[in-house]
């Protein structure tokens, strides 16, 4: 871990904890978990919750929130809920980079089998914060869901679903198949 990264772990817990008082006024009962949110979203303010199912997005939060307080370990979102359109565009710019629908797949899937599209799909950054979710996360239902992509995870309330090597290989279709990002998360 790089010593620029040690220092923002630690003064984001640092400021979780001073405003704890603040968020216990704030939101009773639940001080805890709304500091770390606050803290999160100064260290990593260009994540965007927003469009994630309810139930996924509550449980980033508390996997996050656990890491955070349990661990010290700070996880943000580099891509989670994308529309329909966002998603056909970054699927036909990987079919047109890897010239083919079979090999952009390995990468990118189309929004029909998005699961970015359903608002159920999380690409996190940065690593030791991924390491921790695939470690930890199966506790809120969160899931690595493809072994090329480190980044991504899927809220699986049912469980463990089955890690395959790439998205391609999903062999499913629908608003229910799986997805993928498009690019490797930025720490």
């Amino acid at each position: 871990m790089r010593k620029r990264d040690q220092v923002y772990r630690r003064i984001t817990r640092m400021l979780a904890v001073v405003l704890v008082p603040v968020a216990g006024l704030v939101a009773p009962g639940r001080a805890r978990h709304t500091a770390c949110q606050w803290a999160l979203a100064a260290r990593f303010p260009a994540d965007n919750l927003g469009g994630l199912l309810g139930p996924a997005r509550a449980a980033f939060e508390a996997a996050r929130t656990e890491a955070l307080w349990r661990d010290g370990e700070l996880i943000g979102l580099t891509s989670g809920y994308r529309d329909p359109l966002e998603q056909a565009r970054l699927f036909q710019r990987a079919v047109a980079r890897e010239g083919s629908v079979a090999a952009a797949s390995r990468h990118v899937l189309p929004p029909y089998a998005s699961r970015h599209v359903a608002g159920t799909a999380l690409d996190v950054r940065p690593t030791e914060g991924a390491r921790w979710l695939e470690r930890h996360g199966g506790r809120h239902g969160l899931y690595r869901t493809y072994d090329n992509e480190w980044w991504h995870f899927e809220y699986r309330p049912d469980g463990r679903p089955v890690r395959l090597p790439h998205p391609g290989l999903s062999g499913r279709a629908g608003p229910h198949a799986r997805t993928t990002p498009c690019t490797v998360p930025q720490g």
